[in-house]
């Protein structure tokens, strides 16, 4: 069995599901019911991957490399070691909750709106996988094309406005990425070896330093824009406000996370001078974004476009503990970007059912629903909590492992850390207030959570508590490949081990 293309499998089961959405005819229940295994066999790919290459004997990294274009030295180059598999273990599960999420956003068009969600998970796994730049930039830029179409066909009030916004940033910033993919192959000629696009080969390129920097400054402002990262975050709040439920769940859940994925996994080892000579600069961008995000947030009269500024807050905290230079930092920026892909999920497919409830998602129109829907308050609380790093939940343990790396490497940067992390509490504390407690201020019927949208908010109140409580298994398997890089870009950091 391990002897089969698993990899492969996992980028594109998933598309060839969206492709053959057209043949599950009938009623919306037979496209969802066709979507939801879809994404359940993405689920069982994925499970199967950490049993056979991850379990009591574990055999990473997988690969799977073929030749493509060899003239120009472009291979179809798979492999997944530990930081890979923990951000596809996290695509497949955020599958599975966009399936089960908002039922009313793909009225009319069942079958494009999941074919585009499978699309979705396809691109980004194929991210999370891709070991040669040349495919990994194919990914990046195709990934844009169904959450385009999912913004601009099936979200609210200006939809289009908010597609055309999200695609526009994204697009120029992954062409600017994509001519430094050409150019580091184009330099890479000159190895034994010829052309080249492996990151393997090309992490041991002798760049000048001038080169070297500003190919870093094109790979880091096209992850900068998916992070995203002050100030080249303005695409977020309108495609989130706009977009449908489970659109919202793949933008924070997983796009977001491919930023911050992609700068461990490419920019930090690719052009090490570089990210030290930067980190000063990204630092002070990330830990302002904390304390921005929470300002704006606290002005806020929609419970989407909160929930959307606090992502900037959370991944600018996690950019800043990437080029800290602190191996511990490193390693919590990881568990941080999970929990958060799994809180803000929640939060999101929560304030798209006070949509599907209220017809709004205005806090003029909210207040009581604890009252009056206790199971609906029950996982509102818990997902609230957790992205105030309450112990004992997902988000204690990365922000907790970040604090302590700044303070070893930067104190000043520690102790801002830790007042931007208590601003936050401040608009957290005001959306559970303004949304489950004192007079309801709507007369609107407002039902408890149903047997599917309980299913979803179980699976993710497990996965946040399972995360906050027990997690070694993701630091062990992150431990080798962040030992890898941290010990590439700053060989003292990677004697501080996990």
């Amino acid at each position: 069995m391990r002897q089969l293309p698993w990899l492969t499998l996992l980028v594109f089961w998933p598309l060839v599901a969206a492709l053959a959405m057209p043949l599950a005819r009938g009623s919306a229940n037979a496209c969802r019911r066709f979507a939801l295994a879809a994404a359940l066999g993405e689920l069982a790919l994925a499970l199967l991957v950490v049993v056979l290459f991850a379990g009591h004997t574990p055999d990473l990294p997988v690969l799977e490399d073929a030749a493509w274009i060899p003239s120009l030295g472009i291979r179809y180059t798979l492999s997944c070691d530990g930081l890979s598999l923990v951000f596809v273990m996290l695509t497949a599960f955020i599958g599975v909750c966009c399936m089960l999420a908002s039922r009313q956003d793909d009225a009319g068009r069942p079958a494009l709106y999941h074919a585009l969600v499978l699309a979705s998970l396809g691109t980004v796994q194929g991210i999370f996988l891709a070991d040669d730049l040349f495919l990994f930039a194919l990914f990046w830029e195709a990934q844009l094309i169904p959450v385009f179409f999912l913004i601009g066909i099936f979200g609210h009030g200006d939809r289009m406005r908010a597609a055309l916004q999200f695609f526009l940033f994204s697009a120029v910033g992954g062409l600017l990425m994509f001519l430094a993919v050409i150019a580091l192959g184009i330099l890479s000629a000159e190895l034994p070896g010829g052309p080249s696009f492996a990151l393997g080969t090309l992490t041991r390129l002798d760049l000048p330093i001038e080169t070297g920097r500003w190919l870093f400054a094109a790979f880091v402002l096209s992850f900068a824009i998916k992070v995203p990262l002050t100030p080249v975050h303005m695409w977020l709040p309108d495609a989130h406000t706009e977009a449908p439920t489970a659109g919202s769940l793949i933008l924070a859940g997983l796009l977001l996370k491919t930023g911050g994925y992609a700068m461990i996994r490419f920019a930090l080892p690719l052009f090490p001078e570089a990210a030290q000579a930067f980190a000063p600069l990204l630092t002070a961008l990330g830990l302002f974004g904390l304390f921005y995000a929470s300002a704006v947030a606290l002005a806020q009269e929609d419970v989407k476009r909160l929930v959307a500024y606090s992502s900037i807050g959370h991944m600018g905290l996690a950019v800043a503990a990437i080029v800290s230079g602190s191996r511990l930092a490193l390693g919590g920026a990881v568990v941080m970007m999970v929990s958060h892909g799994l809180t803000s999920g929640g939060l999101f497919a929560l304030a798209g059912l006070v949509g599907e409830r209220l017809g709004t998602r205005r806090f003029e129109a909210l207040g009581g629903l604890w009252n009056k829907a206790p199971r609906f308050g029950a996982a509102f609380l818990l997902c609230v909590l957790a992205s105030a790093a309450l112990p004992g939940l997902s988000g204690f343990v990365g922000e907790a492992m970040i604090v302590f790396g700044l303070f070893t490497v930067n104190v000043a940067a520690g102790l801002v850390a830790v007042a931007g992390m208590a601003v936050t509490l401040a608009y957290l504390l005001r959306l559970a207030r303004d949304v489950l407690f004192g007079p309801a201020r709507s007369r609107t019927p407002f039902p408890d959570l149903d047997a599917r949208e309980t299913a979803l908010l179980c699976s993710l109140a497990l996965a946040i508590l399972w995360l906050g409580l027990f997690p070694n298994p993701v630091l062990a398997l992150v431990r080798a490949p962040l030992d890898r890089i941290a010990g590439h870009v700053w060989p003292a950091a990677a004697a501080l081990g996990l």
